[in-house]
């Protein structure tokens, strides 16, 4: 377990790594080496044995009196024939620096019209710079005009290789010239095998670093876009872990653990600001019971008073006073209703939850405001999609949900007229019921949508922003869902789901 976890380090990865590549730069330099070495023997080993036939040919030719070409001829020696590359001539040179014999029939003795002999010069011809064949010392031999020795440590290569031959008439210089292919030719191609090689595993080993820079650094631009979008309040997003189980991998899970944390903790700010703001709406609509409702129960009973003693006699009198009184009853039955609506908000749900039948419910809610949408012209209709589920749920607290609604679908068509359609249908196989309150009014502007469920937040003058307030938490405290969809001057839908009565055993 643990050897797997450390394989699972990408630092560890990235050391073995570096190790299979250093370990790979070595093997490559050293196959290259070796090989060079190989050549290199090679290469010596001929031009060893290209200058051995050269200078034996030459001792030859002094000792049998022979040329060197008919020489050549006789020995069929590869390294010396025409096809040959390794040498390009070979040279007798007396002391006196004259030519006696070579291979290249230009640099040969001609014989004068009389008779005499005439040799070319061995410093007349272009002659590479020499080096002893048998590693003589320089102050041993007497060199002849024109045969300049290079010395080991110059950087000059040597082209050419001479061998000191004492005969008859006297010294005799046998000089063999190299081909122009040799050495340089070959170090050439050697450091240029070994430049492509080199460049080989440079682009093999800059792509395997590409691949893991880029594997490594795309989970953190992941991050980074979640980290801005966390930012930004976008809760939602999760980074992409792609299976990997590095520390990337688990820096990854750590980052989406922490946005859901996060979002939880959001989630539980709004929830103990929404606890705050009920506490203090419910101290509020306490002291607003306390001190306004007595005043109102006492104003409202002496406008009865007023009625019963005081009324009139004259018909024109009694009337306006009827319609002032009745007002005055009016307005007093308005704010008992607002505090009403205040104490309702405020105060923690007391739910005896029953079998319910929705249709009916619905009904029932749509019975009081037939006449009012007669009156405004407007159409109210009940749309049930079987099977409709039952539900368990208080009956008071539904019906106050579904009454706020159809209150808020009325006020919307402003009474010009329009429909307003409640549809019953069931979701998630029977699961959950769902209700869907349509009204074909002016609409909710979009900057208000996420707005409208607020306590106290309304578009109207008269409103108080507690109506739909109410409806969320009845359908809150029934664990059911309330959403929202609206388009200005088309209408708006309010959507509820609730969970289905469960099913009896059979």
């Amino acid at each position: 377990m643990a050897l797997s976890r450390l394989l699972n380090s990408f630092r560890v990865r990235l050391l073995i790594l570096l190790a299979v590549l250093l370990g790979l730069t070595v093997g490559v330099q050293y196959y290259v080496n070796l090989r060079s070495v190989r050549t290199n023997t090679h290469f010596i080993i001929e031009q060893q044995q290209a200058i051995m036939a050269g200078v034996a040919l030459g001792v030859n030719s002094l000792s049998s009196g022979l040329y060197l070409d008919q020489m050549r001829d006789q020995t069929k020696q590869p390294l010396l024939g025409e096809q040959g590359d390794r040498v390009k001539n070979v040279l007798i040179v007396d002391g006196e620096g004259n030519i006696l014999d070579s291979l290249d029939q230009t640099q040969v003795p001609r014989m004068n019209p009389d008779k005499s002999i005439a040799y070319v010069k061995v410093k007349d011809i272009f002659l590479p710079p020499l080096r002893s064949a048998v590693e003589l010392p320089a102050e041993n031999v007497t060199l002849p005009e024109g045969m300049t020795i290079v010395n080991r440590g110059s950087g000059a290569e040597p082209g050419a290789f001479y061998f000191p031959v004492e005969a008859t008439r006297g010294r005799r210089f046998v000089i063999v010239i190299l081909g122009s292919n040799s050495g340089p030719t070959i170090f050439k191609q050697q450091a240029r095998q070994s430049l492509l090689y080199t460049l080989a595993l440079l682009f093999v080993t800059t792509c395997l670093t590409a691949v893991v820079v880029w594997r490594f650094t795309r989970p953190i631009k992941f991050l980074s876009t979640g980290a801005r979008r966390v930012a930004a309040g976008d809760f939602s997003f999760r980074v992409q872990t792609s299976g990997r189980r590095d520390e990337m991998g688990e820096l990854t899970e750590l980052f989406n653990d922490m946005i859901v944390k996060l979002d939880r903790t959001r989630e539980l700010e709004a929830q103990l600001y929404n606890a705050e703001k009920a506490v203090v709406v419910s101290r509020l609509a306490s002291a607003i019971a306390h001190e306004i409702r007595n005043p109102l129960n006492y104003i409202n009973l002496t406008l009865d008073h007023l009625r019963a003693t005081f009324a009139p006699d004259d018909p024109k009198k009694l009337e306006k006073f009827n319609s002032l009184t009745t007002q005055l009853k009016s307005e007093v039955a308005r704010i008992n209703t607002r505090i009403t609506e205040f104490l309702n908000y405020s105060r923690p749900a007391a739910l005896e939850p029953k079998s319910l039948d929705l249709a009916e419910a619905t009904r029932d809610a749509l019975l009081i405001f037939e006449p009012q949408a007669s009156e405004c012209n407007v159409e109210i209709s009940i749309d049930e999609r079987a099977p409709v589920p039952r539900i368990t749920a208080d009956a008071e607290s539904l019906r106050s949900a579904l009454t706020n609604l159809i209150i808020n679908g009325l006020q919307a068509l402003d009474g010009s007229g329009g429909k307003l359609s409640i549809t019953l249908s069931g979701e998630d196989d029977g699961g959950r019921a769902r209700i869907d309150v349509t009204d074909t009014g002016r609409g909710i502007a979009p900057e208000d949508i996420s707005k409208v469920f607020e306590p106290y937040y309304s578009t109207k003058e008269t409103g108080t922003g507690l109506g739909l307030a109410i409806v969320r938490k009845a359908v809150d405290d029934h664990h059911g869902t309330i959403s929202v969809k609206s388009k200005l001057g088309e209408g708006t839908t309010f959507t509820i789901t609730l969970p289905a009565e469960p099913k009896q055993q059979a």
